[in-house]
């Protein structure tokens, strides 16, 4: 796992205006992106932003080529994308079906509750959470049957990842990815481990806020989405630059979500509430061509 840029994980997909453009330009980056401080890269956010607000017209997506987050620059997408045949790309795609989903895999805990035999059969530390939510169009009506998928860093901020760089220890216990599928009206439910922050080398001391990344796939393989899921009251939220990509507040806050005490385990674990909206003027912020 590359940490400068996440590069694995955040290729944004935006719908900028002329105006937002011009303020992605306005900000001029340091040479060096890992010389640069966490001041700096706080005064060019407060310089974009202010641009943005000056230009009147909200942007509820991330804007492409984000001067703060350094990766953005050369890696953000240039040229329209493009476009396939739908029913072509599902004759190679991968498949999966109610069947192949256990509903064991929303459980990131599992070595909590498995045999000798698992290969994860102890108890994975840190915070125990619930979350869970629905899936819903742009009209407010619950997608029901799709499949939902997360992954994450551990209680320590570390990933299970072969290229995973931050010196943090590994869990042995802890799955760090799952699975389910929507019920009927919609909802998902994971049992996992509150993750940690992590440092990602996008500018000297840069740390990235806990979250969850999220993908959710439609109703063809070509339909799946991405995007991240963070907790309220997180004090990295104004130094992060890819939550700071997105310049529209009330757009930023559908990414964090909500305590929910009747989500709670009982003496096991806390719960957190997350909606996600796929359409519509309030859709959720997604990642495009994510792995």
């Amino acid at each position: 796992m590359a940490r400068v840029g996440e590069g694995s994980y955040r290729h944004p997909v935006t719908t900028t205006t002329d105006q937002a453009l011009e303020a992605e330009k306005g900000a001029v980056p340091s040479s060096d992106a890992t010389a640069t401080t966490q001041a700096e890269i706080s005064a060019e956010i407060a310089e974009i932003s202010q641009s943005v607000e000056q230009a009147g017209e909200p942007v509820n997506q991330p804007l492409l080529a984000y001067a703060p987050y350094r990766s953005s620059i050369l890696r953000h997408p240039t040229k329209d994308p493009r476009h396939a045949d739908p029913e072509e790309i599902e004759l190679w795609a991968p498949c999966f079906g109610h069947s192949e989903v256990d509903p064991l895999e929303a459980d990131l805990t599992i070595g909590a509750h498995a045999g000798t035999n698992s290969a994860f059969a102890g108890e994975p530390l840190g915070e125990r959470i619930t979350v869970s939510g629905r899936i819903l169009d742009g009209e407010g009506r619950p997608v029901a049957g799709q499949l939902v998928e997360i992954w994450q860093a551990n209680a320590a901020g570390r990933y299970v990842h072969k290229h995973e760089q931050h010196p943090a220890p590994l869990d042995p216990n802890f799955v760090g990815v799952g699975r389910c599928i929507t019920g009927p009206d919609g909802s998902y439910r994971f049992q996992t481990i509150k993750p940690g922050p992590y440092p990602w080398g996008n500018h000297v001391n840069a740390w990235r806020p806990a979250h969850i990344h999220f993908s959710v796939f439609g109703r063809a393989f070509t339909q799946r989405l991405v995007t991240q899921m963070y907790f309220p009251g997180d004090p990295l939220f104004a130094l992060d630059p890819i939550y700071q990509s997105i310049t529209d507040q009330k757009a930023r806050d559908a990414l964090v979500a909500t305590y929910d005490h009747d989500l709670t385990v009982p003496e096991y674990s806390m719960g957190y509430r997350w909606d996600l909206i796929l359409t519509g003027p309030s859709r959720t912020w997604m990642e495009e061509g994510a792995e």
